[in-house]
């Protein structure tokens, strides 16, 4: 996906590239306009039971439709980064989760959508009755040695640290 602007939001002039602190960025040579193509913010919970099975969504909608994730999505404008991880938990198990902090921050560069950053919690199961809610065709828990095919290569990368032992 093309995301670079063609004519400046500012002014209208047509932007032209320029290296910015030594990365090509789109400028506009009239008003000074930058565009900065930054990561979009996702918060989701990696939840365990007692037993070590790990909770996972099958996703209905693309990207990566068919594939599992941790549950997880983009951070609302105005939304607290352990509200988002709560809500799409919620939405997407129908599970509601205590956060018991965080378990790590990685970078996200295969979603088609754009790159993104992840905040993945730790929590455990509050309430709730598990069912495929949202954007889920189907939710579960899973052992690590027997984990469906995952869509994301962050989460691939945080599940297999799980499985060496580090976490």
């Amino acid at each position: 996906m093309n995301r670079l602007f063609r004519y400046c939001p500012h002014c209208g002039a047509e932007l032209e590239q320029a290296d910015e602190s030594r990365t090509p960025r789109m400028r506009c040579g009239t008003c000074g306009f930058v565009q900065y193509l930054n990561p979009a913010p996702a918060a989701g919970i990696l939840v365990r039971d007692d037993e070590g099975l790990v909770l996972l969504v099958r996703r209905k909608f693309e990207p990566f439709r068919g594939l599992w994730t941790m549950p997880a999505g983009f951070i609302e404008y105005g939304e607290e980064v352990a509200e988002t991880a709560v809500r799409e938990l919620e939405e997407e198990t129908g599970l509601v989760i205590e956060i018991a902090g965080i378990h790590t921050v990685e970078s996200c560069r295969d979603d088609p959508r754009g790159n993104t950053v992840l905040v993945l919690f730790e929590g455990h199961v509050k309430s709730g009755k598990l069912e495929a809610g949202d954007d889920a065709e189907e939710v579960g828990f899973f052992s690590l040695d027997s984990l469906p095919e995952i869509a994301f290569s962050c989460q691939r990368r945080v599940l297999q640290r799980l499985i060496s032992g580090v976490s």
